[in-house]
């Protein structure tokens, strides 16, 4: 396995997770600020060369019932336009109660970061399960 870095994607900032070349460790990294911008996009793509990540897994918001909505789309357009900016693999990853955990749980970590690192653990999981994906990116 090489390294996984998931993207907790919102609005004004973007938690963001990578874990080590076996998938056994995740460590949440700073938060980017306002992610949708060009800047912002690019801070992605450097997180990625600088880490070597060679795949990325945004989340995914869906509600408890697993229906989609407005912010579903959003992070379905976010993950096609860091896929053009980033230049690897990037795949959707359900992050329904990312959030509540990175609450609970805690840490000197930025609770978007925990909230990513949250679901990298969950993606990773399935990795090693052998599950599929949630989804890929519109392109």
């Amino acid at each position: 396995m090489s390294r996984v870095l998931a993207l907790d994607h919102g609005a004004a900032r973007c938690g963001c997770a990578i874990s080590d070349p076996t998938g056994s460790v995740v460590t949440p990294l700073p938060a980017i600020e306002r992610p949708e911008t060009e800047p912002g996009l690019a801070a992605i793509a450097d997180v990625v060369r600088e880490t070597g990540a060679a795949r990325i897994v945004v989340g995914l918001p869906v509600t408890l019932a697993g229906d989609e909505g407005p912010q579903a789309a959003a992070a379905r357009s976010f993950a096609g336009r860091v896929a053009r900016a980033a230049a690897v693999p990037v795949e959707l990853y359900d992050e329904r109660l990312t959030t509540r955990q990175a609450a609970r749980t805690g840490g000197a970590s930025d609770e978007d970061s925990r909230a990513a690192a949250h679901l990298l653990e969950a993606w990773l999981a399935g990795a090693r399960s052998g599950a599929a994906p949630t989804s890929p990116p519109a392109s």
